[in-house]
């Protein structure tokens, strides 16, 4: 048996029912409260016109110069009206530079030689327009105005709260690398550079360690840094550490990059993963130096040191002046010596670029010949002569 109810028609049961619609009835509150509102200023309008008689228009005519009066209102606010959504802030905004700018209306108007009932009807009206113009548009314009524009508004001073916004954090790995002080003497960074006192800290731990190799490298930071405060263009910061606060030295640093709003310059792989999830503006020494390199395109030639063998059979190694490594197939007999190669690929690595080349059909075969005419020529000691031609030049003397 099947469960399904029988269908019952509707005329049957409930004839002439009419059928409601939630959408147009959700929206009927907001129609009514639109209509009360236009109704409202149409009545004060009349109200205030009949009672004060201004230019001299009493009874009727006042009224019907009232309800002119709230037409034109009205008439201005569908001609006006763009905004989708409404805001109480936006209306409280513009209600009150609405009000402000009846009131500089209404001292004009004070000063007028019209009769004392026109000049009060001026003063009423500028204030019901104004003010119910500043209402709507500024309730509707707000809909389209970012949140942080009135927490600007509200706080124009939190942007200027601290002297090192747009600051430069220094980590410690940037200094012992060196190369941040060859971008500062270029021009390349602006504004104040900043260096927390657990960064000098943690370079002075490694200038004192008694791995030699360490020593070296934390005094070539403290070296760095040096150098980058005799420079005239920049100005270097040094920051107290917060009491009481926890953490490596890269927490620290995050925590320094977002309550100055500033950004890190950094050379440490994990340090830039995990500030940029934060947020926070990372400038990378090593992303910068990749980006600088010569773009180097399949079939240019190039000129090259072999170096080494590589791990593959017959292939050489070089390397660049800014350190990219040229792996050249059919190379390895020509270890210590240059060459000249043709690029067949580069691959794009986490540490960098790698090119890789063969050697120059042309330049081979020259140098080949070269070698054996080189090497025929020393067989024979000056002054012998060598082996004489199957078939002499018969112009030959």
């Amino acid at each position: 048996m099947s469960r399904t109810p029988p269908e019952v028609p509707l005329d049957a049961t409930q004839p002439n029912l009419p059928v409601r619609n939630l959408a147009q009835s959700s929206t009927r509150p907001r129609n009514w409260n639109a209509v009360l509102l236009r109704c409202g200023l149409v009545a004060a309008a009349a109200a205030v016109a009949l009672n004060l008689s201004p230019f001299g228009v009493a009874g009727a005519r006042a009224v019907l110069l009232g309800v002119a009066l709230a037409g034109g209102i009205l008439l201005v606010e569908q001609r006006l009206r763009r905004a989708n959504a409404s805001a109480v802030v936006g209306g409280a905004l513009g209600g009150l530079l609405g009000a402000l700018a009846a009131l500089l209306i209404t001292v004009a108007v004070s000063h007028t030689a019209e009769a004392p009932a026109t000049r009060s009807f001026l003063v009423y009206a500028c204030l019901l327009g104004f003010g119910y113009l500043g209402m709507t548009l500024g309730a509707e314009k707000a809909a389209g105005i970012d949140g942080k524009t009135f927490g600007a508004l509200a706080s124009p001073r939190s942007r200027a709260a601290s002297p090192h916004t747009d600051g430069k954090l220094l980590d410690t790995s940037v200094l012992i690398d060196g190369r941040i002080a060859d971008i500062c003497e270029a021009h390349f960074l602006d504004g104040p550079l900043l260096v927390p006192q657990f960064v000098l800290h943690e370079l002075q731990t490694i200038a004192d360690s008694p791995d030699s190799l360490r020593r070296q490298r934390g005094r070539r930071g403290l070296e760095v840094l040096q150098r980058i405060q005799k420079l005239q263009t920049l100005e270097v910061r040094i920051l107290e550490e917060i009491p009481g606060q926890p953490g490596d030295v890269d927490r620290k640093l995050i925590e320094f990059a977002l309550r100055f709003r500033a950004k890190i310059v950094t050379n440490d792989f994990n340090l830039n993963k995990v500030a940029s999830v934060q947020g926070i503006t990372v400038l990378n020494v090593n992303l910068l130096a990749n980006a600088l390199r010569p773009a180097v395109l399949p079939g240019e030639g190039m000129r090259v040191f072999i170096l080494r063998e590589g791990k593959e059979v017959n292939q050489g190694v070089a390397y660049l002046e800014d350190g990219t490594m040229v792996v050249v197939d059919g190379a390895r007999r020509l270890i210590n010596k240059t060459v000249d190669i043709l690029v067949t690929s580069v691959h794009q690595t986490p540490a960098g670029k790698m090119i890789f080349g063969r050697l120059d059909d042309r330049q081979e075969g020259g140098a080949m010949k070269q070698a054996a005419v080189a090497g025929r020529s020393e067989r024979y000691e000056p002054g012998e002569r060598g082996p004489r031609p199957l078939y002499p030049d018969p112009d030959a003397g």
